[in-house]
């Protein structure tokens, strides 16, 4: 593999990687009813707008998948968003406790 098409693939790979997360984290507030644009902006109040976050909003339907806090909580971090992790783990907190 050549070094630029190397160093594209990595950034593919990473940008598609980046993609999952935001539709995890996306998908998870849609299940628990949370507005994830809210939360995001809790967490990155001063980021510009993020295309990325708003079409996983128009294209996430409620319960299409599962996702566990613990779960998202571990994706958020494995990419550096610990801001965004902490203020999932607040909404997480405030959730009613199944039983």
């Amino acid at each position: 593999m050549e070094y630029e098409s190397r160093e594209d693939f990595i950034i593919k790979k990473y940008q598609q990687d980046e993609e999952t997360m935001v539709r995890v984290f996306v998908q998870w507030c849609v299940n628990h009813k949370i507005d994830p644009l809210a939360l995001y902006t809790a967490a990155y109040p001063s980021q510009a707008e993020n295309q990325l976050l708003k079409t996983a909003m128009e294209e996430t339907e409620a319960f299409e998948y599962d996702i566990g806090g613990d779960v998202l909580l571990e994706v958020l971090q494995s990419f550096g968003n610990d801001d965004l992790a902490f203020e999932v783990a607040n909404a997480m907190e405030k959730l009613p406790r199944e039983e």
